[in-house]
């Protein structure tokens, strides 16, 4: 056995040491919100699934923010996943999730290996991807019991998606009486006030909440660090190629950023009128099948709004003047995350094309930040600025304002496992498998090394508040003076400066024009 191969076996015996803080899971049923639920126990991690939140969203409750659960008599057996929230399912299908989609879709789910309600373990309350137009509970990935076992209660809360949770409509606005377009958020705001209410039940520690994301989800964790409606609601936030630090838009642009209100609502007029209806309560007594149907003619989709309830505004803004819910973050992004967004091949001429239609007076300044003589240079160009213009600019400058705005700090990483299929580098969403302590199939002893040496990480960030701990390689807090991030690759390990610092700061000059152009606008 070689060196190498030998320093692998004993960082997983290292860190497989935790696994036997949750043994003997004693925990089968417990009261909550609504009634009595029983779970299944298997190999020491109870789990309950399909546990309801609140109300089915369909009907009279379809754009309204979540309801209180209905409650029911006896022990309700929380034994299966509940449907995922409607949406198209095919992507889902592919990777395994079952195809039952319904609006009857607000429940939670809970893997626990505590032996008594007073264990007080960690708890990490996990949000899915899927662009806040798919994503569910119910996905193979998302299987919770792994994580469990090293002693951490994991909670997976669904949410309204699409159409159904981001629809933003000027009737809807006044029927709320604080905007619309947030209804997605909104369910994972209920879900955490379940958890606070109903988690020491199931030996969690209301106090020491950890939300975590990736992608979308991701992206909704940053929003949730900056919503007053969440305050106080969780302890620590992870997001994993996520970030929502761009200026609102107005219009279309490029790098996205989310919609502000009148925007959002002319989309939703618009919406109503394709679907042949004049107003909102005719638009809840149609079928979801036909809703949802008709958002095949909305080319930008849904997606959370400025509401100025939920999200009360520019995210960057609100963290330069210390308007955020201050706790300790752990963000990154993947390396090669653009390729899963980016046209199969690029030439110079289409690369230049595209940068001069989506960033203005800015255009020149991402072109020389980014490469494209060649084929293959414009290629790589086209995927790096998808991923530093969606994903890694805004992870960048929230560890930046979170180092120097909080109090909480910021801990940086940037996962670069490669494999024959992605060569280039980590393709969107590969993290999350080793997260889970589930990075494939037929894992190579390095790949289950790296993903005990993440998962590790992850849950001491859950239980202290920092994910540093014995035997596991140091990772330094986020400092914009000496900026260092976390390397997940071949030889895992802290290196200094931020990956694509040159590009990163392009963006930031581009985001900063774009803020300036929209606060000249509004004066």
């Amino acid at each position: 056995m070689n060196k190498k191969r030998v320093a692998a076996t004993a960082l997983v015996a290292v860190i497989m040491g935790g696994l036997g803080q949750g043994a003997h899971a004693q925990i089968q049923s417990a009261q909550v919100t609504g009634g009595a639920v029983r779970g299944v126990v298997t190999n020491d991690i109870a789990s309950f699934k399909g546990v309801p939140f609140a109300a089915p969203a369909a009907g009279k409750n379809r754009w309204r923010s979540p309801q209180p659960v209905i409650p029911w008599k006896g022990d309700r057996a929380a034994d299966h996943f509940a449907p995922a929230c409607v949406q198209d399912t095919a992507f889902a299908v592919r990777l395994g999730a079952p195809p039952e989609v319904s609006e009857d879709c607000l429940y939670l789910n809970v893997w626990t290996p505590a032996r008594t309600p007073a264990d007080k373990l960690p708890v990490m309350v996990w949000i899915y991807g899927g662009a806040f137009v798919g994503g569910g509970t119910n996905w193979p990935l998302y299987d919770g019991t792994r994580l469990a076992e090293k002693g951490v209660v994991l909670v997976s809360v669904a949410y309204r998606v699409g159409v159904f949770g981001f629809l933003a409509h000027p009737e809807l606005s006044r029927e709320s009486g604080h905007g619309s377009g947030t209804y997605g958020l909104q369910d994972q705001i209920a879900g955490l006030r379940w958890v606070r209410a109903n988690i020491a039940k199931f030996g969690g520690d209301p106090n020491r909440v950890t939300i975590f994301g990736e992608s979308a989800g991701g992206i909704s964790v940053n929003m949730l660090t900056a919503s007053p409606v969440a305050k106080g609601l969780f302890q620590r936030a992870i997001s994993e190629s996520g970030g929502s630090m761009a200026p609102p838009i107005s219009s279309g642009n490029a790098g996205g950023g989310v919609p502000v209100l009148a925007l959002a609502e002319a989309t939703g007029e618009k919406f109503l009128s394709g679907l042949g209806v004049a107003d909102i309560q005719a638009a809840r007594a149609l079928p979801a099948d036909k809703v949802l149907a008709g958002t095949r003619g909305i080319p930008r989709g849904f997606w959370p709004t400025v509401d100025g309830y939920v999200i009360v505004g520019d995210q960057y803004e609100l963290y330069r003047s210390g308007r955020f819910n201050d706790t300790p973050i752990l963000v990154g992004t993947n390396s090669d995350e653009g390729a899963a967004f980016s046209p199969p091949k690029a030439s110079p001429a289409s690369y230049e094309q595209q940068v001069r239609a989506g960033y203005g007076a800015k255009a020149d300044l991402i072109l020389a930040a980014n490469p494209h003589a060649t084929e293959a240079e414009a290629f790589a160009a086209t995927k790096n600025l998808f991923r530093d213009s969606v994903f890694a600019w805004s992870t960048w400058r929230w560890a930046s304002l979170q180092s120097q705005r909080g109090k909480g700090k910021a801990w940086l990483y940037y996962f670069d496992h490669r494999t024959p299929a992605s060569p280039a580098g980590a393709s969107h969403a590969s993290e999350i498998g080793f997260v889970f302590r589930k990075p494939g199939k037929s894992p190579t002893e390095a790949e289950q090394s790296l993903s005990e040496l993440m998962s590790s990480y992850w849950v001491n960030f859950a239980r202290n508040g920092d994910p540093n701990g014995s035997g596991l390689p140091p990772w330094p807090a986020f400092k914009d003076a000496e900026p260092q991030a976390m390397h997940f690759d071949q030889t895992p390990g802290t290196r200094p400066g931020v990956p694509n610092y040159e590009q990163l700061k392009a963006m930031d000059e581009y985001f900063a024009w774009r803020r300036e152009q929209a606060t000249q606008i509004s004066r």
